[in-house]
């Protein structure tokens, strides 16, 4: 009887083309992984945060392609999967101390902005629900606060990019949006500059330079033994 329960929770799902039989109760990533698949890239935090794992899908019946995090999104009978090789990252160098807090700091760095349809698929392509056509439409505005606040829970995850039509690159806006508002709005954190000072100073240069020294398994001892703050 057990047996059975267990084979009833079975479902197929296709890996670039190629059919497995996986565990219906497990998420795509470890799906893959039990198909036999080793991360060698696509793979980082393995909980929704850090954005290395995106990836597109096909269910049974629907035409359309959508995007998930392969460490959250559960498996579906029939489901094609197909991670994606990269994301358009390429990010313009610049020098924040050289920016203002206005809409021509996104405008010179990326103009492609001025092309937004306001079609919102970026926004439906967001695994984290973000408001990603609001927020690119702020950065346009000059909105520099609002821009920051939208895309805060942002991980750069590359679908929204992805699927952008207009050729913009949303979590560029969303990082740029979010510096500029920590320096010129926010302003930096009287703790950050006094730890920045502390380390400046040498503070912390001898407990640095014990760690450097210890072993493999002295290192794994020192972690597996740290104070743990909640």
């Amino acid at each position: 009887m057990i047996m059975e329960n267990n084979e009833s929770k079975m479902v197929t799902i296709h890996v670039m083309g190629k059919s497995h039989e996986v565990p219906g109760d497990l998420t795509i990533m470890k799906a893959m992984e039990y198909a036999g698949h080793q991360f060698r890239r696509g793979s980082g935090c393995r909980g929704g945060y850090c954005g290395a794992c995106a990836t597109i899908y096909r269910t049974k019946g629907s035409y359309k392609l959508l995007g998930a995090l392969a460490c959250q999104k559960m498996v579906e009978n029939d489901m094609y999967i197909a991670q994606i090789p990269f994301s358009p990252a390429e990010k313009k160098t610049y020098d924040i101390n050289d920016l203002r807090a206005d809409a021509n700091a996104f405008m010179v760095h990326y103009p492609e902005i001025s092309r937004c349809l306001s079609c919102n698929t970026c926004t439906k392509a967001c695994p984290q629900d973000i408001m990603v056509m609001d927020y690119v439409q702020a950065a346009l505005r000059g909105d520099v606060s609002e821009a920051a606040r939208l895309s805060f829970d942002c991980i750069s995850c590359g679908l929204c990019a992805v699927r952008c039509p207009a050729e913009i690159v949303p979590y560029n806006i969303a990082q740029l949006a979010r510096r500029l508002y920590s320096k010129y709005v926010d302003g930096p954190a009287e703790h950050v500059l006094e730890k920045v000072k502390e380390v400046e100073e040498g503070k912390f240069d001898a407990e640095i330079a014990e760690l450097q020294s210890l072993d493999r398994e002295a290192l794994k001892e020192r972690y597996e033994t740290r104070e743990k703050r909640l």
